[in-house]
């Protein structure tokens, strides 16, 4: 009885053995369940509806834009030199009056300073003092033209008068022409009233940039007092290279900016195409004039230049639907909308957009051209705001893939 409870007791366990290494077989050979998400597709990006809200993505669709196309080159700033002044005295002095600063906006022959100095007295005294000698000289002139008529008098003697009247006119007119020189109207002058403080003007409109003196300080003809600028016919240089130069033409648009202040864009447009090569370089210079606001731009600024070339009809997107990615540029592209099932959550809505490769063209207005390297369906929606998201969700996703 005993031997044979032994060996049902065997038959059992290895029964239970062989069960237990049926189903191990079983679970083996079952196919392992597939999942459908993100990580099948290294270029698919799946965002939920309260991502894409919070995100602030945008979506939108390849537009037909007329683009400009643009040449992209350097320059600087610049001021012709008429409309540049250097303000010198005629005559030496003690500075009196200083009455502009750094800053100031001056018209033409608006007095900036004054100038003393006693010496300026004696021209507008010798001028008083020819006055009266050729008054004395026009009478002995007359008196001898009379007495010659008579035969009273030499011939001589009127030509003497006649000659002195004319040296004595030569010299008032030097005098009055020095006089001038100083800003002062001769024909104003009289015994009582010389005038010893000259007035130093402004010889054109503009922009005070410098003074260069103090008060009671000395100067001469050599001493420059103020530097003054005309910014209203502000032009631009630019250097555009020799393979260039044929796009270029007369009356283009140019937009440029200042390097000190990138944000802000100003308006010129070429009026001259140069003739020559700049130094050992093989750039040709441009010439454009400002148009425009020109607040902020000064003379010797260096700029960064768009000349805008012909305009064409191309498949666009704003720049910022497109992403840089590893060196190549790229669009995301909504895919479809996906439901799943979540315990925590009943039902969430979800959308898939694919990474598509795309090579850019011209950029203007605040669109740029593409060119798809790979085919969507017409009118596909596209992501026009928050694709630098998308893109980081994606690399997210890549990181946690193992």
């Amino acid at each position: 009885m005993k031997k044979y409870f032994i060996i049902i007791t065997i038959l059992t366990i290895t029964a239970t053995f062989v069960s237990c290494g049926g189903k191990d077989k079983e679970e083996a050979a079952k196919p392992e369940e597939v999942h459908t998400d993100e990580h099948a597709n290294p270029n698919m990006a799946v965002l939920s509806e309260e991502q894409i809200k919070s995100i602030g993505i945008e979506l939108g669709t390849i537009e037909e834009k007329q683009l400009t196309a643009a040449l992209k080159t350097n320059g600087v700033l610049k001021v012709p030199n008429q409309n540049k002044a250097k303000v010198n005295s005629i005559y030496s002095g003690v500075i009196k009056s200083l009455l502009v600063q750094p800053g100031n906006l001056v018209r033409k022959g608006q007095t900036i300073a004054t100038i003393a100095n006693p010496e300026f007295i004696q021209a507008q005294s010798q001028y008083l003092g020819v006055n009266a000698k050729i008054s004395f000289a026009e009478l002995e002139v007359k008196r001898q033209k009379e007495l010659n008529e008579g035969n009273a008098g030499a011939l001589k003697n009127l030509q003497s008068a006649e000659t002195e009247l004319r040296s004595l006119r030569t010299l008032k007119s030097t005098l009055a022409q020095q006089i001038q020189l100083m800003g002062i109207n001769p024909a104003r002058l009289s015994n009582g009233k010389l005038i010893s403080v000259l007035a130093v003007t402004s010889p054109i409109s503009g922009v005070i940039s410098n003074v260069n003196v103090e008060m009671g300080s000395y100067v001469d003809v050599t001493t420059t007092v103020a530097e003054i600028v005309d910014n209203s016919q502000l032009h631009l240089d630019l250097f555009v290279y020799e393979k260039d130069l044929p796009k270029l033409k007369n009356n283009q648009t140019i937009h440029f900016t200042v390097t000190n202040n990138p944000g802000k864009e100003y308006d010129a447009q070429i009026f001259s195409l140069g003739s020559s090569f700049e130094g050992e370089s093989k750039a040709v210079s441009v010439h454009a004039m400002v148009k425009g606001d020109k607040t902020g731009l000064i003379d010797g600024m260096n700029v960064t230049a768009i000349v805008s070339l012909d305009k064409t009809t191309v498949p666009a997107v704003p720049n910022e639907a497109i992403v840089r990615v590893d060196g190549q540029d790229y669009i995301f592209v909504l895919v479809d909308n996906i439901a799943t099932d979540s315990p925590k959550q009943k039902e969430t809505k979800e959308k898939t957009f694919e990474r598509i490769p795309v090579a850019k063209g011209t950029a203007d207005i605040g669109y740029t051209e593409i060119t798809l390297i790979k085919e969507i369906p017409k009118g596909a929606k596209i992501v026009t705001k928050g694709a630098f998201f998308v893109s980081a969700k994606m690399t997210n996703t890549e990181g946690h893939e193992d």
